[in-house]
């Protein structure tokens, strides 16, 4: 691979990073939500930096799907084929094997003056010389059906370990951004034959707590689909010191990795007590806690009225960012917003534990904070839950149907990097409500922090790294995750309610001087703690480069 750059000599091992998302450039749509925004941003700041790394992503030719809304308001699914003029053929395709039957993977490439990120492969079995069930591999992100899953993987890890090789690359490092390029490490066992030796090119990100994020398949499925790369089962159960028929990818992937990162202190915590039989001591994953790319997410007029310290600069380019935003607003749903008026955000992908509807739970109080006339709030919700998840798609269906008529209350579709950055630049408080120890990172926040925005969140994720309460955030007290959820949910409500009415607000509206102040603070403490810059750099220091 030629860089545009002289790599530095920092940054001189060669790292390959699997990802199954990427979240680059609008219109690449290859990603579905946080896992592929946090991969896009580290591309970014490898190249920022002048890192020695490339990519390794799949094109989706559906992408994960398009958000539309239906007549009657609802949230309709639409898979509508891409076309892509900026990707490069390489001349490359390789053969791979699942289910037995030959499958050919051709590898385009992004190239990184594109989009100034790192390369990226992306990898493709949508070609005429497959059968059509081979094409649908590639064809959605995390597809829903079990098989044609294990088959996504089969192809984002053998097949891209194959197409570096193909390329003439020869990394130092595979990185696994998740488990989902878990063959990759079989792979490299047959060529080996020595798990030292897959474990000193091997290291693997685990993104999250929830167990619907940590697959589980059963291994004669997995071993007659081609993911163990030939290897006999009792050979994999022995590897990967697994005993049970339903093999774990996430465990797999720490017992053929050198080294397992969680993605923020408390993450590190929750993993290392939730994999402890499968660790050789009680810390070995350690912590490095994601980021996000300031240069591609933060406002630059923002930025410059923030660096030049003038408030009133500070104060009209956010006024200006939420008319902006209201522009899409009224576009999307026919309401108009008030850029006076305190804007409240929720948009992350849309599941149960996220708990979009938690600022609604006490629907009379809420009404009345977004219904009155004097210092009232206005409130934003946003997020893509998964095609196949009724249940999420209908807390979407719900929230939509709840608001209808209220007019500071919108839910958007289309939830994707343009208008995440609308949404986050445009916000005054970005909420963040999940039930305590489930959310791993949530680097949402960030990228709203870094456009003014104030986090009001749980003391989870990477927040409590950063937050201090009435200075540069907002932070719900701790609710014990032991509770029944019910009970969890009712208490958070109404110390989320309190704190609103008796703390945000009053600030807000009275204490202006007081709101630019905290704006201030929140930018110079995100940055540069949590830009992706300090991200890459720690993953070369902590990961790539340090050997055991």
């Amino acid at each position: 691979m030629q860089f545009p750059y002289a790599i530095d000599p920092k940054y001189q091992t060669k790292v390959a990073y699997f990802s199954m998302e990427f979240g680059i450039h609008q219109a690449l749509k290859i990603y579905s939500g946080g896992l592929g925004f946090l991969a896009g941003s580290h591309m970014r700041s490898a190249f920022d930096l002048k890192q020695n790394l490339i990519g390794v992503g799949i094109l989706w030719s559906y992408g994960y799907y398009n958000q539309e809304r239906r007549e009657d308001r609802t949230m309709g699914v639409h898979f509508r084929r891409k076309h892509y003029s900026f990707l490069e053929e390489t001349g490359i395709t390789v053969q791979i094997t699942i289910n037995k039957a030959p499958i050919l993977v051709k590898a385009l490439l992004l190239r990184p003056e594109t989009f100034q990120s790192a390369p990226i492969y992306l990898l493709t079995t949508d070609l005429p010389e497959n059968d059509f069930l081979t094409r649908t591999i590639t064809h959605k992100l995390y597809d829903a059906g079990e098989e044609t899953r294990i088959a996504q993987e089969i192809v984002l890890g053998i097949g891209g370990a194959r197409v570096l090789e193909a390329a003439g690359e020869s990394p130092d490092i595979y990185h696994m951004n998740e488990g989902h390029a878990l063959p990759m490490a079989f792979h490299l066992y047959q060529k080996h034959k020595s798990v030292e030796a897959v474990r000193k090119q091997v290291v693997f990100t685990t993104h999250t707590p929830e167990m619907a994020g940590n697959e589980e398949h059963d291994i004669n499925l997995l071993s007659r689909m081609g993911f163990f790369c030939d290897t006999p089962i009792e050979e994999v159960k022995s590897i990967t010191r697994q005993e049970s028929n339903r093999f774990s990818l996430t465990v797999g992937a720490i017992h053929l990795a050198k080294k397992t990162n969680a993605v923020s202190k408390i993450h590190a915590r929750v993993a290392n007590e939730m994999w402890q039989e499968h660790l050789d001591r009680p810390d070995q994953i350690l912590s490095i806690t994601n980021a996000q790319n300031r240069r591609y997410w933060a406002d630059k007029g923002i930025l410059r009225a923030f660096e030049e310290g003038e408030d009133f600069a500070v104060i009209a380019r956010k006024k200006h960012l939420k008319r902006l935003l209201f522009d899409e607003v009224a576009d999307q749903t026919g309401k108009l917003f008030d850029p006076n008026v305190l804007t409240i955000v929720w948009a992350r992908r849309f599941v149960e534990y996220k708990r979009a509807r938690l600022i609604v739970h006490d629907f009379e109080r809420f009404c009345n904070l977004v219904e009155r006339s004097e210092r009232p709030i206005q409130v934003i919700w946003a997020g893509k839950p998964h095609p196949a998840d009724s249940a999420s798609i209908n807390l979407f269906n719900e929230m939509v149907h709840l608001t209808r008529d209220m007019k500071r209350c919108a839910v958007m579709v289309g939830h994707e990097l343009s208008l995440s950055r609308m949404l986050k630049k445009g916000a005054d408080i970005w909420l963040n409500t999940p039930r305590i120890t489930r959310e791993a990172s949530g680097t949402s926040g960030m990228t709203a922090g870094m456009n003014g925005a104030l986090h009001l969140s749980v003391p989870d994720g990477w927040h409590p790294e950063f937050a201090q309460h009435g200075e540069n955030a907002f932070t719900l007290p701790a609710v014990s995750p032991d509770l029944p959820t019910e009970e969890q949910d009712y208490i958070d409500n109404q110390n989320l309610m309190e704190m609103i009415e008796d703390e945000i607000i009053p600030i807000y509206y009275d204490q202006p001087q007081k709101w630019v102040d905290m704006m201030k603070r929140c930018i110079s403490d995100l940055i540069p703690a949590f830009d992706s810059g300090r991200m890459a750099n720690e993953y070369y220091v902590k990961l790539y480069n340090d050997d055991e």
